[in-house]
């Protein structure tokens, strides 16, 4: 029994590891960064541990900091939350059919799913004799390792390396902003991005500096569907298969740009 389950574990374990070192790299590296921020804000080190495995949200956490660190708005939490990783219901609904038939397995990976994890498991193959369940099974731990092991990490460090953290809060609109070019020069339409700063800078005028986000992100979400409702008709056929998953990120720059 014993020698049959690691000899289905074993391969699918040595399929799923060499696909996500990049990975690896990208989560371990900014893991550091977001445990040593929690950390240079004040909070103990299980924060970024146990956030970082109970939420695996990426931005999301980065954006909890701010919110346990003003008055407790459950309402504000929820909406944003909601905003911030609203793509992930489109990615469970694409999922369905891959996750219907590899048991139990589906509940964690329900849970661990992540855009990473979303991208290889939907984009390759297992090799020949590998089971895919537990391919996607281990693509999906092994993302969210690396993740919870750089924010441990970066934490504790934060207790050994002695700087003046002054000013390091400000990596949370770094990383926006660097997500957010990223985009802009991925995406031949700018007009989701340029809907994006327009609603939050109208809604920072309206509500102010406490209160933008959550219209801005509403605003947003209507002019994006306008905008995909009205978009000149055949224009999906202008392009190619292969960046398509590039199309809907382009869809979600006006996002990144509001949380910025």
């Amino acid at each position: 029994m014993a020698q049959n389950t690691k000899a289905v574990l074993l391969p699918a374990l040595k399929a799923a590891w060499p696909i996500t070192i990049p990975i690896c790299g990208a989560f371990f590296t900014i893991g550091i960064s977001y445990g040593f921020l929690m950390h240079s804000l004040g909070f103990h080190w299980l924060y970024p541990a146990l956030m970082s495995f109970f939420i695996f949200a990426g931005s999301m956490e980065f954006v909890t900091i701010n919110l346990l660190m003003t008055a407790f708005n459950p309402l504000h939490a929820f909406l944003l939350t909601l905003m911030v990783n609203a793509r992930h219901l489109f990615y469970g609904i694409s999922m369905l059919e891959r996750y219907s038939h590899v048991g139990l397995k589906k509940y964690y990976l329900i849970y661990g799913m992540c855009d990473e994890s979303f991208s290889i498991n939907v984009s390759t193959n297992p090799p020949a004799g590998v089971d895919r369940g537990w391919y996607m099974f281990f693509v999906t731990l092994l993302n969210q390792i690396y993740w919870v092991a750089g924010a441990t990490c970066g934490a504790l460090a934060g207790y050994l390396i002695k700087i003046d953290s002054t000013g390091i809060d400000f990596m949370m609109t770094a990383l926006f902003a660097a997500i957010f070019l990223g985009q802009w020069d991925s995406c031949k339409d700018h007009r989701p991005a340029l809907i994006g700063l327009g609603a939050a800078f109208v809604c920072l005028l309206l509500f102010g500096a406490e209160g933008f986000v959550i219209p801005a992100m509403v605003l947003i979400l209507i002019c994006v569907s306008f905008l995909r409702k009205f978009k000149r008709p055949g224009a999906d056929r202008d392009v190619p298969a292969a960046k398509a998953q590039n199309g809907d990120d382009c869809s979600a720059g006006g996002l990144k740009a509001a949380q910025q």
